[in-house]
């Protein structure tokens, strides 16, 4: 697959209704198998003790994933070595990651690396790296893409690309094998794909510790160009649009286990006698909080049956997937904590987890208002 990026649409709006909206048998089987690792192999404890070792992640589960699941082979084209799927399956396995609230790379890597590489395959040097991204569990990072953080240049000498500086907020920059980074080139801004065995790493101190990041610092680092000058900003619309797409569907894979959460402690949770679920006031808020999980569902999924016709149509679908979804996710474990009364505010207790996941994946691709600037812009008000 060459990237080629489309002209900009002038109408946002999707097109159609997306043939694929509607879920099959394939994908529920998809769901059902990924949920099914997921439970055996992983629970929010178990995440939360894994994430402070090195390399933050458990490598079992994580060739698990990759063997059995083909998590990062999913939505590469078969001409590519993939298997040919979309984003409406890579939808449903971060919905499932999201419930188990796993620390294995698969947003990072699976998802937004592998397709980070497939957009700059033209460059048949960069094929290997995609195939063992696929295959082998290579663990590929992208940076923030952006100049202001990513502070590095590239020099050519004797055909060959070298980085010099510092990529910041590199999320699984940590465990990663390879890294995708934008640096300053004697022709202009460009992408390129780097190795980081001659790297030095720091450790930053964030919300989410089951989600690292990671600054790394480059020092005539050999690395391929992936996007030229011309092609850049196109390629970082694809790339934020494609994470904003995937922490929408992480976000409402966690309302939806916040809210299973909730329900199994209103249930045997007893106040007066009776159990605290049967009070009027919990039935209302646990009514709100299903509204909004069917919100975020709805969102998350039209949003990536609409990607996978057509990235470019999608642009509206996505923001409007990233605002509801963030939301979703920050009033459901708001939610989550208060009902299950003192103990929810306890760092020891599940929900506690979830809302710092939330919170961090506000800081990673923006928050609901950010999305909701966003899609005025998309629709020229």
């Amino acid at each position: 697959m060459t990237y080629q990026p489309s002209s900009t649409t002038a109408d946002p709006w999707p097109r159609s209704e997306p043939p694929t909206l509607t879920p099959g048998a394939e994908q529920r089987e998809l769901r059902s198998a990924v949920r099914g690792l997921l439970t055996k192999h992983s629970d929010v404890d178990s995440t939360r003790d894994i994430a402070e070792t090195e390399p933050g992640f458990s490598r079992d589960l994580w060739g698990r994933l990759v063997d059995e699941m083909s998590v990062a082979a999913l939505a590469v084209p078969e001409s590519n070595g993939g298997l040919g799927y979309g984003t409406v399956e890579l939808g449903i396995i971060l919905e499932e990651c999201g419930r188990s609230l796993i620390c294995e790379p698969v947003l990072s890597s699976a998802i937004v690396g592998t397709q980070a590489l497939l957009l700059g395959a033209a460059d048949a040097a960069v094929a290997p790296l995609l195939a063992q991204a696929m295959d082998d569990g290579l663990v590929v990072a992208v940076s923030t893409l952006d100049p202001t953080h990513d502070e590095l240049r590239a020099e050519k000498t004797d055909g060959q690309w070298s980085l010099a500086g510092r990529a910041t907020h590199v999320v699984a920059g940590n465990a990663a094998d390879v890294v995708v980074v934008s640096a300053d080139a004697p022709d202009g801004r460009r992408i390129f794909a780097a190795g980081t065995e001659a790297t030095s790493r720091i450790d930053r101190k964030v919300i989410d510790p089951t989600r690292r990041q990671t600054d790394i610092v480059f020092e005539g680092v050999s690395a391929l160009p992936l996007i030229g000058p011309d092609d850049i900003e196109a390629f970082r619309t694809r790339i934020a649009d494609l994470t904003t797409l995937a922490l929408a569907c992480e976000n409402t894979g966690m309302t939806d286990r916040l809210l299973e959460l909730t329900l199994a402690h209103v249930v045997t949770r007893e106040q007066f006698g009776r159990p605290i679920g049967s009070f009027q006031a919990i039935k209302h808020r646990l009514a709100d909080l299903l509204m909004t999980l069917e919100r975020a569902r709805s969102a998350s999924r039209y949003a990536s049956a609409v990607f996978a016709d057509d990235p470019d149509d999608a642009r509206l679908a996505v923001a409007v997937a990233g605002a509801v979804c963030s939301d979703a996710a920050i009033e459901a474990a708001s939610e989550a904590i208060q009902l299950h009364g003192g103990v929810g505010f306890t760092w020891e207790h599940p929900v506690h987890s979830y809302f710092r996941r939330a919170l961090g994946n506000e800081a990673l691709q923006g928050d609901s208002r950010s999305h909701r600037a966003r899609i005025a812009e998309l629709i020229g008000i």
